[in-house]
């Protein structure tokens, strides 16, 4: 699958515990409507076959709109459903043994937390790395330290032209900042699945983005 730029901006990681009783397809739809550019499925509790369900169940809704499918962690699940993407973390299965599970034709994207994580991820087979956490967050409770917006534009020096995302306690109040620090764009989970208007939500976090990236000096 081709690389496209505005994958990243704004990169939305679901989490129906966050939904407040909507379905996934309720909050998804309205927020890529807001502008969200990607879509990540995470689910670690469900099954195999739940999974794949729900994911096709997505994708149905992403038709026509352009914007990428990603599975978090599950191969099997990215495979089934042929979505454009899979995510894994440092506790997942190895980005090198999940870029020769999934061949060269799907997306792979790495959480990182140091520069050294980021530049292993590349070297093995990432897409992109997701910068992970830039600040403390509730829905990643078991996180390790935040990097902050230095952590970012170190890592941004470290895989070059890769893609870098961040993800981690970010909304639209701090959106802007993170992408000034290197970033080419955000991934949120609480500042849109727990919206009361997710299309709303999204539009104010692309603002902010759009922005940071326009007054961004090219200096990566």
């Amino acid at each position: 699958m081709n690389l496209s730029a505005d994958y990243w901006k704004l990169y939305l990681v679901t989490d129906r515990d966050l939904a407040r009783g909507r379905s996934l397809v309720d909050v998804v739809q309205p927020a890529i409507g807001g502008g969200v550019t990607a879509v990540q499925i995470r689910e670690k509790d469900l099954g195999a076959s739940a999974f794949l369900e729900e994911a096709m169940e997505i994708k149905r809704a992403l038709n026509d709109s352009g914007v990428p499918l990603f599975i978090n962690d599950r191969a099997d699940v990215a495979l089934a459903a042929e979505a454009d993407g899979l995510h894994v973390g440092q506790a997942d299965l190895p980005a090198a043994a999940a870029r020769r599970l999934i061949g060269p034709k799907i997306l792979l994207g790495v959480s990182v937390a140091t520069e050294e994580e980021a530049r292993r991820a590349v070297s093995d087979g990432a897409d992109y790395v997701s910068v992970s956490p830039v600040f403390l967050t509730a829905t990643k409770p078991d996180a390790d330290r935040a990097v902050g917006l230095a952590g970012i534009e170190r890592i941004r020096r470290a895989v070059g032209s890769t893609p870098v995302l961040a993800i981690g306690g970010i909304d639209a109040t701090n959106a802007r900042s993170i992408v000034e620090s290197g970033s080419d764009g955000v991934s949120v989970v609480s500042a849109i699945m727990t919206a009361n208007d997710p299309r709303a939500a999204a539009q104010a976090l692309r603002r902010e983005v759009d922005a940071g990236l326009e007054k961004r000096e090219p200096k990566w």
